[in-house]
């Protein structure tokens, strides 16, 4: 079997052709087990939000060129769908599409007996992210945040 990391890559190199002309975006790809099967899953995304039949469309084509290429050594189970409003930030994109929005910061470890955070995304750049709490700006490294998603209240 190839590594986790080279299959991700392989198929993020097939599906980018796929999505480009039908104007969605990659957001993130994942090749994991659970429960004791495998899961190949991409995440997708556009302005408007996926539809199911977007899923389904780029599904087809995707599982088209991973049955030519064939990266993938185990039986697994292939997922294309939407991120879900609770995604986690990533890449650069993500960062500047979140600007001006509030976020839920979760550090690998604690400052000042605190692991998580919320507050609004001020700024980003490759090494730090700052949120503002209460008028009051905070600049984390981005290696030391485990997990920064936008903040959903129920």
């Amino acid at each position: 079997m190839q590594g986790r990391e080279q299959i991700e890559k392989v198929t993020e190199e097939l599906i980018l052709p796929i999505l480009e002309p039908l104007g969605i975006e990659l957001v993130d790809v994942e090749y994991v087990k659970e429960l004791g099967h495998y899961y190949l899953r991409a995440f997708i995304d556009k302005e408007g939000g996926i539809t199911i039949n977007d899923c389904e469309a780029v599904s087809r084509a995707l599982d088209e060129e991973l049955e030519k290429v064939d990266p993938v050594q185990e039986a697994y189970i292939l997922e294309v769908s939407s991120p879900g409003l609770d995604r986690p930030l990533k890449k650069d994109k993500d960062y500047e599409r979140s600007i001006g929005k509030d976020v839920e910061f979760k550090l690998y470890k604690a400052i000042d007996g605190n692991k998580e955070f919320v507050g609004t995304l001020k700024a980003y750049d490759e090494e730090t992210a700052t949120i503002t709490i209460n008028g009051e700006d905070l600049t984390f490294e981005r290696k030391a945040i485990a997990l920064i998603r936008l903040y959903i209240e129920f």
